[in-house]
């Protein structure tokens, strides 16, 4: 009865793992936002729309960070902040560059709450890749 038990326990944690592992990761790559930070974000909610479950991870670094300041508008004037908000609230991290805040003299206080920060954009970058996340650059 034990081995039957045990074999029962064993089998669930087998599918809670292989569940935990199907689960869709991406990193979004943005090093220019002007060029590319709105097509990222709406690539993202389209990700999300599509697969709500999916863990996605946004990396700015050099002239990447500009769309996460406080008060940075898209070229048609809308505030990034609220798209920004609303992907944090689905579970979207953004994560920032140290070493560009070094580089460019920035200091954290400039940017909205939903920023995090990472020592190296790059770095982090390959790390999320390594873990299994898809490279994503719009």
């Amino acid at each position: 009865m034990h081995a039957i038990r045990h074999t029962v326990v064993a089998a669930a944690l087998v599918l809670a793992s292989a569940a935990a592992l199907a689960q869709d990761k991406a990193v979004y790559h943005v090093n220019d936002a002007e060029a590319s930070a709105l097509g990222a974000l709406r690539n993202m909610k389209n990700h999300l729309d599509v697969d709500p479950t999916a863990k996605l991870t946004l990396v700015a670094h050099a002239q990447g960070v500009d769309f996460l300041m406080n008060g940075a508008k898209d070229k048609n004037g809308a505030l990034y902040s609220g798209t920004v908000a609303a992907l944090k609230a689905r579970g979207v991290n953004f994560e920032i560059c140290e070493i560009t805040l070094k580089n460019r003299k920035l200091n954290k206080d400039q940017f909205i709450l939903e920023a995090e920060f990472t020592p190296s954009g790059v770095v982090r970058l390959a790390k999320l890749q390594k873990e299994g996340a898809a490279y994503i650059k719009p």
